[in-house]
Order: structure tokens, then C-alpha cells, then sequence
């Protein structure tokens, strides 16, 4: 039998699922209880996966903020010890992903890492420069309208390779086409400095530009989000990683 955990409204967690003594491990999951005290996501523990209900449970705002927990113990050292092997066994037979997350491809920039998320926590869809295009729209659309998730989190970061690129007109291959796509975050970032990719307060605004863009082009380019976003079932939210000191920080 399940305990409910009393969470809403306050953003700490201490108690623990009844299940999770059961199987004799405490809290691993986004939902769950860190060993050492510190609290993530409510009511998951090592061995259990995310369950619908308790997805169901929590807002968009507090997705958000556990998510933002999460990168907070990811900065000070003190992530949870993920028990992947057992997230794995309880995940097989379904999934039901708090948050659905579109960051770039470098190789720094792991979401499930930097947001100290176990395996069933998120969705990620990762593309250089985290670009919103109609798959990636698609993507989205499929993990809040259909699996439910209840943030979508865009995630760009400082000393973007893209971004850079976009700045100073790369042409290689499809590439060419893929930064196309981040020039108007080029041409709309206000900047009183030198507006080139040598400059890297440049690179960084153009790319907190490019974040705050793709949020509206997610809303533009879906009605089905806009609207879920509009009944106040979603949220959807720009950001920025920076590489030093690994803060997420959010963008409006």
C-alpha cells in the first residue's frame, strides 16, 4: 500500500513512500528522497520508477523547481545516488516523464546530469543550438499532449559552438541550413560590444536570444502546447546552462 507524501505547497520532502521501506532503499528517483536528507522529487524511492499518479500530483512550478533542485545538489556535489539498474527494471513497462527538455548536443550539456534526473524522469530532445524545429515541435507535442509531462524546458548554454557559428555565417553541409535557423536570435540580441564570435558576451547573449526565441516558436508553431500552456496544465520555459559553475538560470 502507498503512503501519499504531503508535499504541496512546500517544496521539501521528508517523508518517504511506504513502498520504498519495503523494498528497503530510500528515495533515488526525481521523485524521491536522497540519501543524506536531501529531498527531489515526492513519494519514488531507489526501486520504484515514476508513476502516473504521482506525475499527475505535482504542478508545472513545481516540476520546475525540483528540476531546479535537482542542478543545485548537480553544483554543490551532492547528487543522488541513482540506483540505474533498479530505475531500469521499474521503467521497462512504462514511463511517465515529469518534464520534457530540448538542450543542444555539446558534449557538456547533459540535462539528465546537470538536473540530477534518474532514468523515466524526463524527456530529452537534443539538437545543436537547440533549435525548435517541426520534429522537435512533434517531439514535444507527443510528450506533454500525449505522456503527459508538464514542463517543457528549453536549455541553451554559454560558449554555444552553433551560436558561434551562426554569428560568423559557417557554411558547411546541412549545417548551413541548421544555423539559418539561429540568425534571427543573431539580428534581434541587443549588444553594445563587438557582435562577432570572437567576442564570447556576444556568443552568450545571442544565445540566451535563441532560448527565449525557440520558447515562442514552440508556442507559435503548436496550438495544441499554446493551449495546454493557457489552461495552466504545462509550462513551458526558457534557460541558460553555464558551463562555469554549471548554474541553470532561467531567461524571459
Amino acid at each position: 500500500m502507498h503512503n501519499k507524501t504531503d508535499w504541496a505547497g512546500s517544496g521539501d520532502w521528508s517523508r518517504i513512500s511506504r513502498r520504498g521501506l519495503l523494498k528497503g532503499t530510500f528515495g533515488a528517483g526525481a521523485l524521491g528522497l536522497a540519501v543524506g536528507g536531501l529531498a527531489s522529487f515526492p513519494g519514488i524511492t531507489y526501486a520504484a520508477a515514476l508513476t502516473k499518479e504521482e506525475r499527475d500530483r505535482m504542478t508545472p512550478d513545481q516540476v520546475l523547481e525540483l528540476l531546479m533542485k535537482g542542478n543545485k545538489r548537480f553544483r554543490e556535489g551532492k547528487m543522488l545516488q541513482h540506483d540505474y539498474l533498479a530505475q531500469k527494471r521499474a521503467s521497462a513497462a512504462g514511463q511517465y516523464p515529469a518534464a520534457a527538455i530540448l538542450s543542444c548536443m555539446d558534449s557538456r550539456t547533459p540535462a539528465e546530469i546537470i538536473l540530477d534526473a534518474g532514468l523515466g524522469e524526463t524527456f530529452n530532445a537534443r539538437i545543436a543550438g537547440n533549435i525548435c524545429t517541426d520534429d522537435i515541435v512533434g517531439s514535444l507535442e507527443f510528450g506533454c499532449a500525449l505522456a503527459g509531462a508538464k514542463l517543457i524546458l528549453v536549455m541553451g548554454h554559454t560558449a554555444c559552438g552553433a551560436i558561434r557559428g551562426a554569428i560568423d555565417n559557417v557554411e558547411l553541409g546541412h549545417l548551413t541550413g541548421l544555423l539559418e535557423v539561429i540568425k534571427p536570435a543573431v539580428e534581434s540580441t541587443r549588444y553594445d560590444g563587438e557582435r562577432s564570435g570572437k567576442n564570447a558576451g556576444f556568443v552568450d547573449a545571442v544565445a540566451a536570444t535563441n532560448a527565449r526565441l525557440a520558447v515562442d516558436e514552440i508556442r507559435r508553431k503548436s496550438r495544441l502546447l499554446a493551449d495546454l500552456e493557457k489552461e495552466g496544465k504545462i509550462k513551458i520555459v526558457g534557460s541558460m546552462y553555464h558551463l562555469t559553475g554549471g548554474r541553470i538560470e532561467l531567461v524571459t
